[in-house]
Formats: C-alpha cells, structure tokens, sequence
C-alpha cells in the first residue's frame, strides 16, 4: 500500500526539544499519517513506548499501516484530545516523558478531494476531521444567520471583510459544495487584492468551527501537563494565529509565579508554577524547509518543561 506523501514540520526541532531519548514513554496528540511518531519510536525502540492519537479515522488507517513494523511499542487510538487525560487512564499511559501536538489539518485530509477541506477540487462541504462527529461545514453555512457566520469568519478567520462575505452566502443559500463557497467568497472580494486566495481565511474560519479546534486546546494543554512527569516535555506546533495565543498564554501563565493583577503590592493568589519556558522565543521553520516544504512556512513551535 503506498501512503499519501506527507512531510512532517520541524521534525528535528520538535525531536530535540521533547529530548526523545531510548526507554521513554511519549505520546502524539494529532498522529496524522506518523511522521513525527515514526521519528520518536526510532529513537526510543527497543524499550520505549509510544502512545498516538487522532480525531480522523483514516489517519489512524494509515498510521496504523506505517507503523506496524514497531509492533505493541505504539498504541493509537481514533479519538478527541480533548479526551487525553481518559484515553491514557484507559490504557494505563502515564506518566509520560513528552507530549507533543501537531495542530491543525493535514496534508492528508487537505490532499483527500472529497473531504471538503480544500478549494481546489470541487466537494461536498464536510471538513470533520471525524466523519461521523458534530455539524458539518454545510450544516454551519446553510443554517447559520448571517450574523453567527460573520463573526464566527471575523474570529476564527481573522477576516476583516467577515460581513460581505457572510452577506454573500446567505444571499445564495443553499450552498452545496467547496467550489460553490469559493467562487462566493471571490465574488464578496472580487475588488481586494491579496497574495493568498480570497476564500483562504473563510475555509479555516469553517474548519476550526466545525471542529472545535480552540474550545479543545487550552482544556488539552492542562490535561497534557497533568499527564507530564517532572522533566517532561511539551511541544506545541501551531499553523494559526489562535491556536499559537492560545498556546503561549498558557505556557506563560503555567511558569509564572505571579497571577495576581498589574500592579498588586502582595502576590495573594497563591499560584504554583507548573512549567518552565524552555523556548521564550518561538521556533519557526528555516528557509531551506520552507522551500521543501511549502506549508510549513506559518508553522510555530513552544516548547515547556514540566517542574516538580
């Protein structure tokens, strides 16, 4: 069987900053098609382990398939990771050694036509990462009132034309497929110039909804470090604006040792740090993997340790 093509980001940094090492137990939060998964258990074979997990199905097929070779070393499992903390009482993983996630959509899911992830081939308007989960992105631009679906594009998309756009879909509703979503979203634009498509920022807008992507991560980032042993690490790679926020305002508040407002004479608020920054500036990919890899070039990685 040959697997779809997929290049995992910042594999070396990520690698180093989780400090993969032989013997150790670590987990991937969004296993995809195993690239970054594959890198680990090379290095902690013979007796590590290794724990994936991904909300896709077919991501777990092809994993599964790539990764059979390492035998009863690596355990995936199709679910949320919302649900980290329960999946790894279910199966007895933790603590572990490292976390890592990998968020966003895969070229996998992004490569798969009928998924309706991508404008560049026309079909239906799914973009679940599970197929049999939640609303779809049908569900939201068909139902949705033209006020939900403007600022649902404003926040998630960052879309400063949300209202055109929006008022453009509800005008031509029922909007069946990818194409269709597209050439609206041209239309709504049709004046404004931009260096990406005029539909680049809607498309996410409508993933990241239909799939609870930030709802999820902070919730995850907490369990994930529950889950850490004392020096264990936690690597985050973000493609988003959002999901990168969301990520260093956690990290930041995890290692301080202060919450207390601006400006409060007294620390009262009692706060225990519980990580330590390890990457104050974030870690971006290099030129060279940018020109190899193209979809790398938004990628963000932080990286924390866990304290006693």
């Amino acid at each position: 069987m040959s697997l779809p093509l997929h290049t995992p980001v910042l594999l070396d940094e990520a690698i180093a900053g989780l400090q993969v090492w032989p013997g150790g137990c670590f987990i991937d939060c969004t296993v995809g098609t195993g690239g970054h998964a594959e890198a680990i258990l090379d290095r902690i074979l013979p007796s590590g382990k290794l724990l994936g997990i991904d909300a896709d199905p077919e991501a777990i097929r092809v994993s599964r398939d790539r990764l059979n070779r390492y035998g009863e070393a690596v355990v995936l499992v199709n679910d949320s990771f919302g649900n980290l903390e329960a999946i790894c009482r279910r199966y007895q993983f933790h603590p572990v050694d490292g976390i890592l996630f990998d968020l966003g959509v895969s070229s996998l899911q992004l490569d798969t036509a009928e998924r309706g992830f991508s404008f560049q081939h026309d079909a239906p308007l799914d973009m679940r990462f599970d197929p049999t989960q939640g609303l779809t992105a049908s569900d939201i631009v068909n139902t949705f009132s033209e006020q939900q679906l403007a600022r649902l594009i404003h926040e998630y998309g960052e879309e400063r034309h949300s209202r055109r756009i929006a008022r453009y879909i509800v005008q031509n509703r029922p909007v069946a497929t990818t194409l269709e979503l597209a050439r609206l979203v041209e239309q709504a634009l049709r004046s404004r110039r931009a260096r990406i498509h005029p539909a680049t920022r809607t498309f996410m807008a409508l993933r990241i909804a239909a799939n609870n992507e930030l709802q999820n991560l902070e919730p995850a980032l907490i369990q994930a470090t529950n889950l850490l042993r004392p020096g264990g690490r936690l690597a985050v790679i973000s493609y988003h604006s959002l999901e990168d926020r969301i990520t260093k305002q956690f990290m930041r508040r995890a290692a301080s040792d202060c919450l207390c407002p601006p400006g409060t004479v007294m620390c009262r608020c009692g706060h225990v740090p519980t990580l330590k920054l390890i990457s104050r500036k974030v870690i971006k990919p290099t030129s060279l993997e940018i020109e190899s890899n193209p979809r790398s070039r938004s990628a963000k990685l932080r990286i924390a340790e866990r304290l006693n």
